[in-house]
């Protein structure tokens, strides 16, 4: 896994705290991979954000503990997301979409083409919660600058993370719609003019096994279109470590310690 570049301590915990904040949250094993430090030691930092009041962190299922920011943790970011705990009916997708990112960001071509991810809480932080309710929002992007020396030099993808699978009709209508947008998120409508050229040069399915059939199928059936659309497997350490017997998650409370009850 890819360790993000920084300076030093305060280096290190700018890219930690923003990493964690655009994933919605981030469990311990993950965290010591952005952070390039064993387990031990991600655990000491998770820590020091709670002394600092910004971040929170709390045993949400199994494996170990999610760390999330605060308000004060957001702020300091420059960021106006809502501060609150990753959802638990979501903990095994942000888990991939988290274990996609890092694998893309270890990989070679990643550095070098000077990739940049767009992760789907900015997007969505972009639209001022004006996603419609037929609207799919990627779950994160790929930018890569015009001046890099890769041929894939000046195009966006869409990552879409998937665990379980959908019907073919739904997985096609959101192939095509991926594939046929052409302006940004939040931005103008008439910037979303047909015809224009599309926004997303690639989208790429990382998958579960047991949704890379309908993917593949879906893909199919879009025909020449879905030469776009790239179909992978989803890396080692995507998934939610299974739940030990007897285990229930705890859900944080609102005014309690920082991480009280379920100490990383």
């Amino acid at each position: 896994m890819r360790v993000i570049p920084a300076e030093g301590t305060a280096g290190r915990d700018i890219a930690g705290l923003l990493f964690t904040a655009d994933m919605y949250g981030v469990q311990l094993d993950h965290l010591a991979a952005v952070l390039g430090v064993s387990e031990a030691r991600a655990r000491g930092v998770a820590a020091r954000w709670r002394d600092q009041g910004y971040a929170d962190s709390a045993r949400l299922g199994p494996g170990g503990p999610w760390t999330w920011l605060t308000r004060a943790g957001l702020n300091a970011c420059g960021l106006r997301y809502t501060a609150a705990p990753p959802a638990l009916g979501r903990l095994a997708h942000i888990r991939a979409v988290v274990a996609v990112r890092l694998a893309l960001e270890s990989a070679g071509g990643y550095a070098a083409g000077g990739g940049y991810w767009r992760s789907e809480r900015r997007l969505r932080a972009s639209m001022g919660g004006r996603v419609g309710l037929r609207q799919h929002i990627p779950d994160g992007e790929v930018h890569w600058p015009d001046s890099a020396a890769v041929p894939w030099a000046g195009e966006c993808w869409a990552i879409e993370a998937e665990l379980t699978p959908k019907t073919a009709s739904r997985t096609t209508a959101i192939m095509r719609e991926l594939l046929t947008r052409t302006g940004d998120y939040g931005c103008a409508a008439a910037e979303v003019a047909a015809g224009g050229p599309p926004r997303h040069a690639r989208v790429v399915y990382v998958c579960a096994p047991a949704a890379r059939p309908t993917v593949a199928r879906a893909r199919e059936a879009l025909g020449g279109a879905g030469a776009r659309v790239e179909i992978r497997l989803l890396p080692a350490g995507a998934a939610l470590p299974r739940p030990a017997r007897g285990h229930r998650a705890r859900a944080p409370q609102r005014g309690t310690p920082a991480g009280s009850g379920s100490p990383p």
